[in-house]
Order: structure tokens, then sequence, then C-alpha cells
């Protein structure tokens, strides 16, 4: 007996990472962008990476391909699937309109395979969005379909993550009558500085500077206002509220609105968790992204680790903006591998 999963919305691989390391066989990745498929394939082997629109896929079809019957109760189904829509950051929502409802379409396979379980990880606005979420059409459907389940907005810092990153979370199985989250636990280790600097495998480096090596410690350049900026900020957590009353550094938008996106322009802290790494965490000025100590915004491999990527992960793409997006838009493989270990647990004392 072991558990199995297919990863759809798999993107780089972070969930399908972490749960291979808890022990779970992770049959294949499933994402309709490319740009993905060799950072997948390249850390996830043997699974394969499936680019395919799942809004055009039928379950037969992918059931054939990868050899999965229906009613196995030792299959996962997990959807990650494009969280922009339900965000609380400020996107252009009708780029993203598409996306929103792809929770639809991972009804279709969840209801065609009838898995043994079912986990599903996004923003919290999936649940709390309650005027445009379609959540509740799909707890209708597990529950009709003899689902328990239970979902609730955990704070990955207290699954392994160095991170202050709130997610929505949902685990469902047809094997029991009653199931629980994993327990979260509070870790006092899980914060910037066990995570970066010297000590930890990152030499200094300057804003600009570009690592050729697999490694990708690499960090944007900085205009010469915001390289300014950055050495005016206070070591160790300072804000943009240090130069507000300097007419060369004060940017035009915020004037009068220190209130307001505190962290726009702001240094991380070495002892407190990072906070949310996003698909533009290598950018000084899109959020609290700029490095402890050292006057840039963090790396390409600083945000991985972040994202407890392991150093020995490589990101395969053409530019530093993809590779970030793709670092940005993972699920923590520390919170995926405390999922898959959850999730066996619950198989072991059923088999039982």
């Amino acid at each position: 007996m072991a558990l199995k999963a297919i990863d759809f919305f798999c993107g780089a691989g972070g969930m399908s990472y972490g749960l291979a390391r808890s022990g779970v066989k992770i049959l294949a990745g499933i994402d309709c962008d490319p740009a993905c498929k060799a950072t997948y394939e390249h850390n996830n082997k043997p699974a394969c990476f499936l680019e395919r629109d799942i809004a055009t896929l039928h379950p037969i079809e992918l059931a054939t391909e990868l050899g999965v019957e229906r009613n196995d109760d030792d299959l996962i189904l997990v959807g990650c699937s494009p969280c922009q829509f339900w965000s609380k950051i400020n996107t252009d929502k009708t780029k993203s309109q598409k996306s929103a409802f792809l929770l639809r379409e991972f009804e279709r396979f969840v209801d065609w395979f009838n898995p043994g379980f079912v986990v599903i990880e996004n923003v919290p606005g999936l649940l709390t969005k309650k005027k445009q979420t379609i959540l509740p059409q799909f707890k209708n459907f597990l529950e009709s379909n003899g689902y328990a389940y239970a979902h609730a907005v955990i704070n990955a810092n207290r699954y392994g993550v160095p991170q202050k990153r709130k997610r929505y979370l949902l685990i469902a199985t047809r094997l029991l009558e009653k199931i629980e989250l994993p327990k979260g636990r509070k870790n006092p280790r899980l914060i910037v500085r066990n995570f970066l600097g010297v000590k930890n495998g990152f030499r200094r480096i300057s804003a600009g500077h570009k690592d050729k090596t697999q490694f990708l410690h690499t960090a944007a350049k900085l205009s010469a206002d915001n390289l300014r900026r950055m050495r005016t900020t206070p070591k160790n957590g300072g804000t943009r509220a240090s130069w507000k009353d300097d007419p060369d550094l004060q940017i035009e938008a915020y004037e009068g609105k220190d209130e307001i996106f505190r962290d726009v322009y702001a240094r991380m802290y070495w002892d407190k968790p990072a906070p949310t790494i996003t698909t533009r965490f290598n950018s000084f000025s899109n959020g609290r992204f700029g490095h402890p100590t050292q006057n840039r915004a963090i790396s390409l491999r600083e945000g991985a680790t972040l994202q407890t990527f392991p150093k020995r992960y490589v990101f395969k793409a053409t530019n530093e903006f993809t590779i970030a997006r793709q670092i940005g838009n993972a699920v923590p493989p520390a919170l995926a591998k405390r999922l898959g270990c959850h999730l066996k647990k619950i198989r072991t004392q059923n088999a039982c």
C-alpha cells in the first residue's frame, strides 16, 4: 500500500517535491505553462510533466495516459490552482478571470476518478470572498459524494516554513467519516536568521549581481534613487518612513500615506519570519523584500530557500522574472511534506 498523487496546476513542483519527500509517489504534474516543464521534470523524476489545459482535458484521457484506475483508495488528487483572482494583492482581475473558476474543472476529475483523498491549497480569499467564491459548490460536491473534509486558513509558519504565509487548506477523504487537518506547531527557529546569511551559505553580494551557476544567488539591479533609499533604510526591519521627509527620496504616490503599504521598500527582520514570498519577491519596491543588512533585495536563491526549496533544487528558465514567478507561486515543499505525512498516517490507520 503506497499513496500516489497527481498534482494539478503543479507549477515548478513545490507540492510534488514535498509530497515525494514524505513517501508519496508522484505520478505526474499537470500545468498549462510550458515554462515550468524543465524545472519540474529536472527535480521531480520520475514524475512526468503534462502540459495540458485541464479545461480541455478529459479524465479518461488522463487515466489512460497515466494508467490510473477509478475508485483508487490510495490516489490523491491535488489542486493548487492559480490564485491571482482570489488574492488580496491588487492585480488586474480581468486577466485572471479564467483561472478563478478552475476549481470547477478540477471537480470533474475528482468526480470521475473518485480518489481516496483530495487536497486543495490556495490563497485565503478562496474562503473569505464569500460573494464570489465557488468554494461552497465544491464543498457541497464533496459532501454529496461521500467525502469528509476539513478546511481552514492556516499559517505556513506553523508547518515548517520561515514565512508569515497565510493559505487556505482543504483535505478530504471518502475513507473516513471525519478528518482533521495536520496540527500546526510554533517553532521559534523558523526565522530569517536561520535560513539566510553567510553562515547559511549566502555570501555577501551587491544589487545587480548575476550568479551564472545553478545556485542563482542573483540580486536584481537597483536604480540610483532606489539604492539611495536602501542605504537610508535602517538595517534589520527598517521601512520607508526613514526617508519620507526627504524630498529627493520620497515617492509622490506615498506622500501623506505613511500608514498604508508600510512594507513596501522595507527590509526583512533577522529574528522574525519573512513576509509572504510573492512572485515579485526579488524587487525592493514590491514589499518587505529588502535584505536585513545588505543594500539589495533578497536574491532568487534566498527567496527559494525561504520557500523551503533545498539548495540543490534547480530552477530552469530564460529570465529572472520567470524564475521568481516559479518560486513565488510554489507551494512550500515543507508544507507539502507535512501534508503527505498526515495523509499517510490517515491511510495507515484506515487500513488497520
